[in-house]
């Protein structure tokens, strides 16, 4: 099968990329439910465009990789090269092929987290990421068939069998199915929920209710992070994204000195607890101009501001846009997806 990635057409900033390893012997089912919905979000007019949403096929070694159905899929980048994707999926599928995953696979994947990288697991390779002590303290999508295998193997993860997908932080996990669902919540993050709508409206399934969808994501943080303190305030922080508050006072709240809040959030994120804070009010400001009416005025508030000009300020220096523009921009895009065609040939499901 001739797959093929791509730059960016006519020049647009991609709104989301996603990096595909393909493990030997991957499922397909749940590789193709997720790159068909990122298809559909990614040019409004179905000509299979890389526009708005990108994405590559890896290998392990860099040479065609055969799914379990017997399809050969040739890869479009080489695994060296995992810059720029806001995403790495892990696709895989026998279990013996998971158990005996490479070491220095364990390795890549502990340094993408150590990195900030966040990694989606589908079927069986959230055993390779077990395998490599990623999931311990933490909630996992396991399919059904395999439940009993991990459970004892891994007591230390808790298993969900009943859950299309779990977001349990910097990693995603997906049993298996059409990982349909988990493309939707990616896409409703990253390009809205008008997009994600749109999307499952093309493959024929039932939008959830707006309402249905938080506006703030609150994943688990447990063991994300090295310490403690830095989890802790992080879920204070997102409680409180109106309402940021000095180093010292936060340090205050969680009981802890004011010098090793900053040395140990420095040591887990690379940043300091000031940017972190900003980074995530700042990115929940972008889900608010994308999916509310609400003025910039309003939003600034919502997302601890003292005034628009404060959070255009911050938010240019951040996104290389000013809020107006952003809002603008994205809307355009949104119109354009609701007057694309949309006969069968033109989505390119005849």
């Amino acid at each position: 099968m001739s797959m093929h990635g791509g730059g960016a057409a006519s020049g647009a900033k991609p709104e989301l990329r996603v990096a595909f390893i393909l493990m030997n012997h991957f499922t397909l089912i749940p590789v193709a439910g997720l790159v068909e919905s990122l298809r559909f979000a990614a040019d409004e007019f179905c000509s299979n465009r890389q526009i708005y949403c990108q994405w590559d096929w890896m290998t392990l070694d860099d040479l065609p990789v055969t799914a379990s159905c017997g399809m050969r899929i040739a890869p479009t980048r080489s695994l060296s090269d995992l810059d720029g994707y806001d995403y790495v999926v892990l696709a895989g599928g026998l279990l013996d092929e998971a158990l005996n995953a490479p070491e220095w696979l364990s390795v890549l994947l502990r340094t993408l987290l150590l990195n900030g990288k966040p990694i989606i697991a589908l079927s069986s390779a959230s055993f390779v990421l077990a395998e490599a002590g990623l999931l311990e303290g933490r909630r996992c999508a396991v399919h059904f068939t395999a439940s009993d295998e991990f459970v004892n193997r891994y007591p230390h993860t808790e298993a969900i069998i009943d859950e299309c997908f779990v977001d349990d932080g910097n990693i995603i996990s997906c049993s298996g199915g059409t990982a349909i669902e988990l493309a939707a919540m990616l896409i409703r993050r990253h390009c809205g929920a008008m997009r994600a709508s749109r999307g499952l409206d093309y493959l024929l399934l039932d939008a959830k209710p707006a309402s249905a969808a938080p506006s703030r994501s609150q994943p688990s943080l447990r063991r994300m992070f090295k310490s403690h303190f830095v989890e802790r305030a992080i879920a204070y922080m997102r409680e409180h994204l109106d309402t940021p508050r000095s180093l010292q006072a936060l340090a205050e709240e969680l009981g802890v000195q004011e010098r090793k809040l900053h040395r140990a959030f420095i040591d887990s994120t690379k940043v300091t607890p000031a940017q972190f804070w900003r980074d995530l009010r700042l990115t929940h400001a972008k889900e608010l101009l994308v999916n509310t009416d609400q003025h910039v005025t309003k939003i600034a508030k919502l997302t601890g501001f003292t005034d628009a000009s404060h959070f255009t300020l911050w938010f240019r220096k951040t996104f290389h846009e000013t809020p107006c523009s952003f809002r603008k921009r994205r809307r355009h895009v949104d119109s354009a997806f609701c007057s694309r065609p949309r006969s069968l040939a033109s989505a390119g499901l005849s």
